[in-house]
């Protein structure tokens, strides 16, 4: 008998393990994601696919989310244990160990640069590396869906996607939002998600990035749904008891909508320029899109205006460009005004979306802040661990809170820094869930748009076309 070389325990894996009628053998995945993309890429992809068999997730950018199921009530009867969820650190060994044909990479605002570098992981463990596309994963709705999305998270969806709304239901329409995922606590009770009031806030147990994400809308008089199951979330969407004309796709990252959709409004950063080009997937955003939103015009440079200007030119020269601002709004300037700051701004935007600083930044400097205070001598638990990760932070202080442990460590950093002031630059109230023991102001901000066409002369259009109102 000839040598056969055995590599880790594949052989060994693949014995009497995943067979189907016939004794065929399924195809073994794992589905490489960060909880959100990765769980709809199964439901859309793979869940009821007898020739695959997701043998794991892995998990990255968010703390806490390994070492979890996704659950039989979610992952279908090909499933009947659910799905385990294992640190992306693990990939390789459990190629090995697990016997596994392809990974399937499932998570967003990520450089191309890193994307590769996990490929090179994957094959040569011996995988096949897979980026699932739109036709495979995106669903159709019985509703028009105006789709949000971004080329790198902190561009401005939230505004954008906040002005949309504002503007179909000042044409007399219902508008249904729904959210980018963000399953961080109960997979199982997260299927379907519908938030309608503060309360409901509660009532889901929301992280503070979930909480930034739908209290905005909430606020203005719309429902937003979240949840696991896009596919049950968009019927239930379309179906609200409250009516529903229009959905508005509430993109999160610089993810691909999970939708289909009839408008596709693309956010770009000329803080950042030629990121564009080079995260993933923000570059299938920005050639899909229909209408692409210049924001920050007021505070970016020329330079940098001119160069996405151009990328935009050479990539969709069809797309209709809307140029806009995001002037923040400090809530009392003269709290600022010669004191010692410390920024608390939006998490992700300054972890995984790279930026320096935020809205908080640009308002207490406009108001003439003595100086930003670093908060790093005096990181409290969980904060410590998330600089360690993100080096590269400015001097400002990321809202971490995905958890309620989290969540004291975020305030005891605050309340431990030795500052005269709190500026806070999250899009919801810190202190409705933060005691802050020193003087704290808030910034606010809102999409505005320079000249046209704007969001109501697009909107007006796809209105009339589709013969809404």
């Amino acid at each position: 008998m000839p040598f056969v070389p055995i590599r880790g325990s594949i052989v060994f894996a693949r014995l009497g393990r995943g067979l189907t009628k016939g004794n065929e053998m399924r195809r073994r995945v794992i589905v490489i994601g960060a909880a959100g993309r990765d769980f709809h890429n199964f439901n859309t992809r793979y869940r009821d696919d007898d020739s695959t068999e997701v043998v794991a997730f892995t998990a990255a950018q968010i703390p806490g989310i390994e070492g979890r199921r996704y659950p039989a009530e979610l992952s279908g009867p090909l499933y009947p244990d659910g799905i385990p969820i294992y640190s992306e650190d693990d990939l390789a060994r459990l190629i090995g160990e697990l016997a596994v044909d392809e990974c399937a990479f499932s998570y967003s605002d990520i450089s191309y640069d890193h994307v590769m570098r996990v490929s090179a992981i994957v094959m040569a463990a011996g995988a096949s590396f897979t980026l699932l596309g739109p036709t495979d994963t995106q669903i159709r709705s019985t509703k028009p869906v105006v789709a949000v999305c971004a080329v790198r998270t902190g561009a401005g969806k939230s505004q954008t996607a906040r002005r949309v709304v504002e503007v179909l239901m000042s044409k007399g329409l219902k508008v249904v939002a729904i959210r980018h995922p963000m399953p961080y606590g109960n997979l199982a009770s997260q299927k379907v998600q519908r938030f309608a009031e503060i309360a409901d806030l509660e009532r889901h147990d929301c992280t503070i990035e979930e909480m930034e994400e739908y209290e905005p809308h909430i606020v203005r008089g719309n429902v937003v749904y979240a949840g696991n199951d896009y596919e049950a979330i968009v019927r239930a969407a379309e179906q609200d008891v409250d009516g529903c004309d229009v959905i508005v796709w509430d993109g999160g990252n610089n993810d691909v909508a999970f939708y289909q959709s009839d408008l596709l409004i693309t956010v770009v950063d000329p803080h950042r320029p030629g990121h564009e080009l080079s995260y993933y997937p923000g570059e299938v955003n920005l050639r899909r899109a229909d209408v692409i939103v210049m924001n920050k015009m007021d505070s970016a440079g020329r330079e940098g205006i001119d160069q996405v200007l151009a990328n935009i030119a050479e990539h969709n020269p069809t797309a209709t460009v809307i140029q806009a601002a995001s002037p923040p709004v400090l809530a009392d300037p003269d709290l600022v005004r010669g004191k010692r700051v410390l920024v608390v701004e939006d998490g992700p935007t300054l972890t995984h979306g790279g930026m320096r600083i935020g809205a908080g930044v640009v308002a207490a400097a406009q108001h003439g802040a003595a100086a930003f205070v670093d908060p790093r001598p005096y990181l409290v638990g969980s904060i410590v661990e998330t600089f360690a990760r993100y080096p590269d932070i400015g001097t400002v202080l990321p809202a971490m809170g995905y958890g309620a442990e989290q969540i004291k460590d975020l305030q005891a950093t605050i309340n431990a820094t030795d500052c005269d002031v709190v500026v806070i630059g999250t899009p919801i109230d810190l202190t409705r869930i933060l005691e802050i023991d020193k003087p704290h102001t808030r910034v606010t901000y809102d999409l505005d748009e320079i000249g046209h066409p704007d969001m109501d002369d697009v909107l007006t259009a796809f209105v009339e076309v589709l013969g809404l109102g």
